[in-house]
This record gives structure tokens, C-alpha cells and sequence, in this order.
């Protein structure tokens, strides 16, 4: 396996770092627009399996020309949303197959955003899948944490734990505590807000999809290993729009354990207009407002040792299991900020959301996972992948829990 990865920044480092401690491949091209960030990759790795390069992710043709003069097997998606379709197109066009951690962006409803979905997360890239097919090529969609992660977990739980599946509730929450800030998102806040302000997509049995207002439907959602209580508000997400391809079941959510400060951030960069992505002059410059925003805002990839807590990814299961009694599960991955900045020189957030595409490329590699087409995590077998977790010293876990009654 020959790997071009796309983006240097946190989660592609953090992934490059991973993938050094496996034998599953050939070669791994760390690229970036940065070509100094992507450099100082490959130096701290010291490993000649790894080079450097410099390329442009918004351009379909410098990641083709790229695939093929590194003769690249899969082309591993790193970098935020808005590079996903030209990474993608690049990809195909060189005859490798791909990967990615978050799909092609949405666009509300023009009349109805919190009613219907417009164009959804992904609808781009499902567009293409007959070209992949017809092209003998795999596109691996969604393949981080969440997505990713909690979507195999909704594959094994459809296999192995139930019978019939009510709801599928992705619930992602945290105790970290980032000292010295007092606002340091954990992970891209481009990525944050671009989830958190749009309209959320909730799947229903007969309905299909449709949106709500952002922050909606509020829970308090026991996480499990000491975390404790956290109040979830539904955000847009891949699982919502992978999972009812896959896997049959009445209901597919998905809630992120936000906190009131952050949301009233949130609300407030999109009553001042700094969420928006088109250009606007400032003296003679022209920026993106959420560009600023950004670089206003500490790196995530640099807030490993100011850094304490945990952070928690899962998916939440109800209905009744392979015994025909009501049953309702979480299945988890916790991952403690102190013991992945050990490890790996990595932060908790951007350390947990690399994992899981290096386990998927080795399955790729050893042929356990095969497939041709535009495929999210669920068209896979479940239990290797688990397995493979495991084995790299950071276990998930599985929470029994009362159902409800009635």
C-alpha cells in the first residue's frame, strides 16, 4: 500500500504518528499546502517510509498528477470539508481509491431550511458512485471518529446485539478543560461551525430525512469512565445521513455535548456574519470571515499540554435484542488527553479522530475490508475493525444500559 495523505495539520499528523508504528505500508506521502508543516512531520517520525511535499488540496488536478507520480494505492482525505471534492475528484482520476473523515458540504433548503434538507452531507460524492463502481475503485466515506467509529459500532450492534433497532443515537461528549483560554475549541473551529450552525438532519422510518433548528431537542446524556452528565443538542453529521443506507432502523440522531458558553459563541459569530465563508474586502484585502475567526483562535493540534480531561465518542442503541427483550446499549471509546499526549505527542480530540482511518487502511491493506463504490463504514464487517482497536492499545468499550420503560 502507497499512501498520499492529504493535510499535515492535527489529525494528520497525529495519523501519520499512528501509521509509523504499523507494517501494513509501503510508503506514506505526508502532503500540505505548507510544505514546512508537512516537513516537520516526516522529521519527527524519522522514518524513510514517509516523504514531504507540497500541494494544493483545492485542485483536482495537483492531487491527480501527484496519485500517479507516487503511484498512490488510496488517497487519505486530512484536511477540512471544502477540500473534500476536489480530493475526491483527484483521487478517481488517478485510478486510486480514497478515504476521507467528513463528506462534501451541504446547503440548506433555499425556503424551508428547518423543515427539509437541501443538498445533504455526502449527496455529492453519492452522486459519483457509479463512476467508482464502474472504475473498480473504493471510496471509503466518513472514516474518522464520528463519522467513522460510531458507524461501525452501528453495523456490530445490527449484527451481533439486536434483533430490532429503534434508534441510533450517536452522542459525542467531553470534561476537557483547556487552561489558559477562556475560548479554545478542542478541535477545527471551521469544521465546528460549519456543523453546529447549519440545520440538523434527523433520520425517521417513513419520513426519511428532514432538518430542525440548530441546537435542538436538548438531552442530558450520562457518559460513561467519569465524564458524567453533559446536555446534547442535535448537530448536523455524516452518521445521520450513512447509517439508514446500512443499517435498519427506525430513528438515526445524532448530539454533541456542546455547553452553553460554546453555543452562545457560536450563536453570537452568526449574529456579527463571522461564520460566513465568502469573501468580504477589508481594506485592500479580501477574507473570509471564518478564516479570521480561525486564525484568531489557538491551533487544536497545539493545545495537547495545556489539556486535561477526557474526550468520548459513541453511539447510543435502543430497541430489542437478539433474545426479543427491550435492550438499550452504549458503545463507546474514551480517550484521556494525558495518556495520548504521552503516547503519542498528540491531543485527545485530534489523536481519537486519526485512529480510526489508519485502522480501516490496514484492513484495506490485509484485503479484510474490500469493496468498490462510494461505501460509507457500515457496508463493512464490523468485528475486525473492533479488534483492530483494540490492538492498538486504546480499547472500546460497551455500557449496558436500563431501558426505559414502555
Amino acid at each position: 500500500m502507497r499512501i498520499l495523505m492529504i493535510g499535515a495539520g492535527g489529525v494528520g499528523s497525529a495519523a501519520a504518528g499512528i501509521a509509523a508504528r504499523r507494517e501494513f505500508f509501503e510508503s506514506l506521502v505526508v502532503t500540505d499546502y505548507d510544505l514546512a508543516r508537512a516537513e516537520r512531520v516526516v522529521q519527527a517520525l524519522g522514518d524513510e517510509r514517509f516523504r514531504a511535499e507540497r500541494i494544493d488540496a483545492s485542485s483536482a488536478e495537483a492531487v491527480a498528477e501527484a496519485a500517479r507520480r507516487h503511484r498512490a494505492t488510496h488517497v487519505f482525505n486530512a484536511v477540512d470539508p471544502r477540500f473534500v471534492m476536489p480530493i475526491f475528484d483527484g483521487a478517481i482520476s488517478a485510478g486510486s481509491d480514497y478515504l476521507d473523515m467528513a463528506m462534501s458540504l451541504s446547503l440548506p433548503h433555499p425556503d424551508r431550511p428547518y423543515e427539509l434538507p437541501g443538498v445533504k452531507l455526502g449527496d455529492e460524492q453519492f452522486a459519483q458512485a457509479g463512476e467508482w463502481e464502474a472504475a473498480g475503485r473504493l471510496a471509503l466515506v466518513g472514516i474518522g471518529v464520528e463519522p467513522g467509529l460510531s458507524d461501525v459500532f452501528a453495523r456490530y450492534a445490527a449484527d451481533h446485539l439486536f434483533a430490532e433497532i429503534d434508534e441510533l443515537g450517536t452522542r459525542d461528549g467531553a470534561d476537557l478543560v483547556v487552561e489558559g483560554y477562556d475560548f479554545a475549541p478542542s478541535f477545527s473551529i471551521w469544521t465546528t461551525i460549519e456543523e453546529c450552525l447549519n440545520p440538523p438532519v434527523v433520520w425517521e422510518k417513513g419520513r426519511g430525512w428532514f432538518t430542525t433548528e440548530p441546537f435542538s431537542e436538548p438531552e442530558v446524556f450520562d457518559f460513561p469512565e467519569g465524564i458524567g452528565p453533559v446536555e446534547c443538542v442535535n448537530v448536523e453529521h455524516e452518521e445521520v445521513l450513512l447509517m439508514p443506507r446500512w443499517v435498519d432502523a427506525r430513528r438515526v440522531t445524532f448530539k454533541y455535548g456542546l455547553g452553553d458558553e460554546f453555543i452562545g459563541v457560536l450563536k453570537t459569530l452568526h449574529k456579527l456574519g463571522l461564520d460566513r465563508t465568502d469573501k468580504v474586502r477589508v481594506g485592500g484585502a479580501e477574507v473570509s470571515p471564518r478564516d479570521v475567526v480561525a486564525a484568531c483562535l489557538p491551533d487544536p493540534a497545539t493545545l495537547g499540554d495545556r489539556m486535561t480531561g477526557r474526550t468520548c465518542a459513541g453511539l447510543w442503541v435502543t430497541g430489542h435484542g437478539k433474545d426479543g427483550r427491550p435492550r438499550e446499549v452504549y458503545l463507546y471509546h474514551v480517550v484521556d488527553n494525558a495518556w495520548s499526549v504521552r503516547e503519542y505527542g498528540a491531543q485527545a480530540v485530534v489523536w481519537q479522530t486519526a485512529l480510526f482511518p489508519v485502522v480501516a487502511l490496514e484492513l484495506l491493506a490485509a484485503g479484510t475490508w474490500r469493496g468498490e463504490g462510494v461505501l460509507g463504514p457500515e457496508a463493512f464487517d464490523a468485528r475486525p475493525f473492533l479488534e483492530l482497536v483494540n490492538d492498538h492499545g486504546s480499547p472500546w468499550g460497551l455500557e449496558e444500559r436500563t431501558p426505559a420503560p414502555g
